[in-house]
């Protein structure tokens, strides 16, 4: 909420704070709450929200991408027939690659939802006022930084589950740049509604 102006601020809204922010994570052992306490330290917490909208938002993006492809050859293949609509739903459906599907949702989960949570409390922490310059220069290193990194991994993270790893570097060659260019276009708008 705090790229979206906090509290209501965004809007002009003059909400009071409801949650306390200096509270530290709750421990298990009391070993561990007096180093934590001696050290300063809050230890560490698995952002399992963003893990779960990363994931969800993956599973959402390759389902409409396997479909959208499917759909597509599955349409040219029976061009000639004059009732299409009845024949494509099920090979559509039953074309799924749901390992695929698998692959991406635990890349969402596992490395992007907590890598970009990460990526962003430390933007937020190194330019932590919200005027125009700031804003620009988060757009920018978003797309700077964070964009050829998660190109990156997400290549070989597919490689990985596939048995390809052999193969990383050249996809790499082939398909980074475009990937990236391709992407750009998208993450501009992303990167603005993250930050404003």
């Amino acid at each position: 909420m705090e790229a979206l102006g906090g509290n209501g601020a965004f809007w002009g809204w003059k909400l009071p704070e409801i949650r306390n922010t200096k509270r530290p994570f709750p421990s298990k052992s009391k070993s561990s709450d007096s180093s934590a306490e001696s050290t300063g330290s809050r230890g560490y917490r698995f952002p399992l929200k963003q893990a779960v909208t990363a994931s969800s938002l993956a599973l959402t993006g390759d389902t409409i991408a396997q479909l959208s492809s499917h759909w597509r050859k599955r349409k040219d293949s029976i061009s000639g027939s004059s009732d299409t609509s009845k024949d494509i739903m099920p090979s559509v459906i039953s074309d799924h690659d749901w390992l695929r599907a698998l692959r991406m949702t635990s890349y969402g989960f596992l490395l992007y939802g907590p890598g970009s949570y990460a990526w962003y409390k430390y933007l937020d922490h190194c330019l932590p006022h919200q005027t125009p310059q700031n804003i620009i220069l988060k757009v920018l290193l978003n797309q700077i930084v964070l964009g050829p990194c998660v190109i990156g991994v997400v290549f070989a993270w597919n490689n990985l589950w596939l048995g390809k790893l052999s193969e990383l570097p050249n996809k790499y060659q082939k398909d980074a740049l475009p990937t990236l260019f391709y992407g750009f276009r998208f993450w501009i708008p992303v990167s603005l509604l993250n930050f404003w």
